[in-house]
């Protein structure tokens, strides 16, 4: 029988180490040839309803599954259906927001951990949400930080923010009176918002500085202005092909996905991997453009379902049993 995992039951067994090890281990198979995956696709439904689901598998661990979701005014339900590759048989069903939310996490975690320079210890944060929060989560589990400044446009929550991490990560976290002043001199830079334009502009940057950028993902959405994407060095996404689809950040400056410029963008897994360098200069600007791939919700979906199973979490579903 297939296992149902509530958001309470993901909660219980899903901590930043076990997403950050499930999604690297991922990206690697991906690198071997050993796991696949299928952009996101959007159905636009009547009333502002939207449809969105993508999949991918890993033969190495040997789960496939999807991610599907809609979002309509304000509110967005994700499931994540988790199958064996090897039989076909359904393990789990998980609801999967958290579970979202550390997967996005920890993709830039693994980013950081291949991009950053070994040094940086210094974090200007644009956005202060649910999703900001796992972003500083993940690179405060794979760099040393001393200090983290972060900005919003509401004061109150910036400084709930500021309190709350500094609580949770036993780090210094200061709210910022502006952008800029967050990201002045920031060594690591992440942007979580949901903005349509950019918030993060390219001559605030310092040399060496690497940008996590995971707030835009519809091609008619920017977080970064033109001269901070041609600013760096190194550009890495969690899949080309996806970023062709739905980051505005490089859209507007690479062009349609034609356009050669695209082939000097590189793919987390062969940074991971080994094969292409995640910096090549201290003084480099380097940049992780997240869009969110469903390798890293079966990686991690995968992961939760075998720690509830040892904890006796979850509802058993009789469903398929005349499949045996």
């Amino acid at each position: 029988m297939a296992l149902l995992l509530s958001e309470a039951d993901v909660r219980a067994v899903l901590t930043m180490p076990v997403a950050l090890d499930a999604v690297e281990q991922a990206f690697r198979h991906l690198a071997e040839g050993k796991a696949e995956l299928h952009s996101r696709r959007r159905f636009a439904l009547p009333e502002k309803v939207f449809l969105h689901y993508m999949a991918a598998a890993d033969t190495a661990t040997g789960y496939a599954g999807l991610k599907i979701y809609t979002s309509a005014r304000g509110s967005v339900r994700f499931l994540t259906p988790l199958y064996r590759t090897r039989t076909g048989e359904l393990v789990a069903l998980l609801e999967a927001d958290y579970l979202g939310q550390m997967r996005t996490g920890a993709a830039s975690g693994v980013a950081t951990k291949y991009m950053a320079r070994p040094d940086a210890a210094t974090v200007g944060i644009l956005g202060t949400g649910l999703q900001a929060r796992t972003q500083l989560e993940a690179v405060a589990a794979v760099r040393s930080l001393t200090n983290v400044r972060a900005f919003s446009r509401n004061p109150e929550r910036r400084a709930q923010f500021a309190r709350e991490m500094t609580e949770r990560l036993h780090l210094p976290v200061y709210p910022a009176g502006s952008a800029e002043e967050a990201v002045r001199e920031a060594e690591i830079v992440i942007t979580a918002t949901n903005a349509s334009t950019p918030v993060l502009l390219g001559r605030w940057l310092a040399p060496g500085t690497h940008i996590n950028a995971i707030g835009a993902n519809f091609p008619q959405k920017r977080e970064l202005d033109e001269e901070a994407v041609r600013r760096a060095g190194i550009i890495v996404v969690d899949s080309r092909e996806q970023a062709m689809l739905e980051s505005g950040d490089l859209l507007t400056v690479f062009g349609s996905p034609e356009a050669s410029a695209w082939m000097a963008v590189r793919e987390l897994a062969d940074v991971v991997a080994g094969r292409v360098p995640g910096r090549t200069d201290m003084r480099q600007v380097t940049l992780f453009k997240s869009n969110g791939v469903a390798l890293e919700d079966v990686a991690v979906a995968a992961r939760v379902v075998e720690l509830a199973q040892e904890r006796g979490l979850g509802q058993r579903l009789p469903l398929f049993e005349h499949c045996g």
